[in-house]
């Protein structure tokens, strides 16, 4: 079954001494807007900084949350974001993780009984599976107020959270509920009935206190026991489906004790929407945190760090350290190697690293993880890094090379001056813009000409940007502008650190491109000497 969210109206409960509904809305988000979808923007961004992996990674195992549709929201405002923020600072405290995952195993519990009373086919069947879900429903709800109490949160969201749980399990309509449930489940438990079969006739009838002889029997082998011996019982799969026989006797065993099957059908009747809304949403909102925090906990298992970045929405001036592309470190966690981190910052009037460097280096890995950091950052999330101080944006916009698509008509720099005429247009002084080889498909001359003319509007944006390139001009355009470079071992310059540091460009960078696209570099050429 598919948890989804509930728009629309907030999900208010009245306060146990009536004074009122005790409000509550999102987890997320003190104002709980509908689930939105962030644009071309964040279609981009997913492709090209491999966000599609990351969050694949992250919602593995909770496909019935529906989670992708969270991390493809728009960027929250700066308020949202500290809403968020001390959500996860109060979820990585051990007594508040434990009530919320025990919420979260009970509400699953309830959600697989629906579940199974949907798939079922006879009606009493389908009643009881109803009910089975309510009473999970009502012990996961009761659990969570006192659990939230006894947690003391420190957040906003969920002491939020805990006046809303609290008032609804003080309501009188849920106390009402709570004790229907209780009523049904014992008067189903004091029925006994007795089968007898007679050949093909099978008879059902009101247990009349008959010997029970299977009890009888162990009894009479009791003395023989000579302490724990094993267990030769097989267990056969569980079929909750009934087959007509089956479904004879219970209708049989209904006519015999028919109020205790009226108060169950009156029930699935009148709670066949038994799930506040409010609940359902912070359902499956908490699990969007819960599977952040797990891809946080296998980073940090592997010596990674992740922070709290502070996030300011006019501040251009930043700082990150031992940032890291996630993508990429999940995939070389589970390989069991090594993930290279790396710094960066931004003061004064600079908006634009230029990085270069040889081949395989680690630049677009940089430029990913540049973009990454404000991207996760924009929704409201911890990210990599030991710490980060950074611009809260409004998008972030990408141009990696792509293979040419036929469908359009458009030949490869064609392709690439339309895609980055549209990222201009869209970008503002809030903005962060990747880019990554543009225009390698021309001249080099014209590849200079068209890459300083879009760094000159970025410029004029007043964005944030990160540009792989070999053309070190780029990095000397005024003072918005300065180089990084991706390093090599200094006495075996075939070897790449990953690191990328901040300093001049040393003008090798397109050498060593064509070098190596032809086969001319130091390696290649000694291999072919020695052959």
């Amino acid at each position: 079954m598919t948890v989804q969210d509930v728009d629309g109206q907030p999900g208010g409960g009245a306060s146990p001494d009536g004074s009122g509904p005790v409000e509550f809305i999102s987890i997320l988000d003190a104002a709980g807007g509908p689930l939105q979808h962030g644009g071309a923007s964040v279609e981009g961004a997913f492709r090209d900084l491999n966000l599609d992996r990351i969050v694949a990674a992250a919602v593995a195992g909770r496909e019935q949350y529906d989670l992708a549709p969270f991390f493809a929201a728009p960027i929250v405002d700066a308020g949202t974001a500290a809403w968020r923020h001390a959500v996860f600072h109060d979820l990585e405290r051990p007594a508040l993780r434990a009530a919320v995952e025990q919420f979260a195993a009970g509400m699953a519990r309830c959600r697989e009984a629906l579940a199974v009373a949907d798939k079922l086919y006879y009606a009493l069947q389908k009643q009881f599976w109803h009910h089975e879900a309510a009473r999970h429903y009502c012990e996961t709800l009761r659990a969570l107020a006192c659990d939230l109490d006894a947690a003391a949160p420190q957040s906003p969201g969920f002491r939020a959270l805990g006046r809303h749980v609290a008032a609804l399990a003080g309501a009188y309509d849920f106390r009402v509920l709570e004790d229907e449930i209780a009523a049904i489940g014992s008067a189903l438990l004091d029925i006994r009935y007795e089968t007898v079969v007679h050949g093909d006739r099978v008879t059902v009838r009101r247990y009349d206190g008959a010997e029970d002889y299977s009890a009888a029997v162990e009894r009479m082998f009791d003395k023989f026991k000579l302490g724990a011996v094993r267990d030769y019982r097989v267990k056969f799969p569980e079929n909750r489906q009934m087959d007509h026989v089956e479904a004879a006797v219970l209708d049989l065993v209904a006519r015999l004790f028919p109020d205790a099957f009226a108060r169950l059908a009156a029930f699935a009747r009148d709670h066949a929407d038994f799930i506040a809304p409010s609940i359902a949403r912070f359902e499956r909102e908490i699990q969007f945190c819960l599977c952040w925090l797990a891809l946080m906990e296998r980073a940090r298992s592997a010596g990674l760090s992740f922070c709290y970045p502070q996030l300011s929405p006019d501040d251009h001036a930043e700082d990150s350290r031992d940032g890291y592309d996630l993508g990429l470190a999940l995939k070389l966690i589970a390989e069991g190697k090594p993930v290279v981190t790396n710094d960066y910052a931004l003061s004064g009037a600079e908006r634009i690293i230029v990085v270069s460097g040889p081949n395989q280096g680690g630049k677009t890995t940089f430029a990913r993880a540049f973009g990454q950091l404000h991207y996760f950052a924009g929704l409201g999330l911890p990210v990599p890094g030991s710490a980060a101080r950074l611009l809260l944006v409004d998008a972030v916009h990408t141009h990696f090379e792509r293979e040419e698509d036929l469908s359009n008509l458009r030949g490869k720099l064609e392709d690439d001056l339309v895609r980055i005429h549209d990222i201009l247009g869209r970008t503002t002084a809030r903005s962060v813009v990747v880019l990554s080889e543009i225009f390698n498909s021309t001249t080099l001359d014209d590849q200079v000409l068209l890459s300083t003319r879009v760094l000159d509007r970025v410029m004029e944006s007043g964005a944030l940007c990160t540009c792989v390139s070999f053309i070190d001009e780029l990095a000397s355009m005024g003072a918005a502008t300065f180089s990084m470079v991706s390093t090599v071992v200094p006495d075996r310059p075939a070897e790449r650190t990953f690191k990328v540091v901040r300093r001049k460009a040393d003008g090798l960078a397109y050498a060593m491109s064509l070098a190596e696209k032809h086969g001319l570099t130091t390696a290649r050429l000694n291999e072919r000497l020695s052959a």
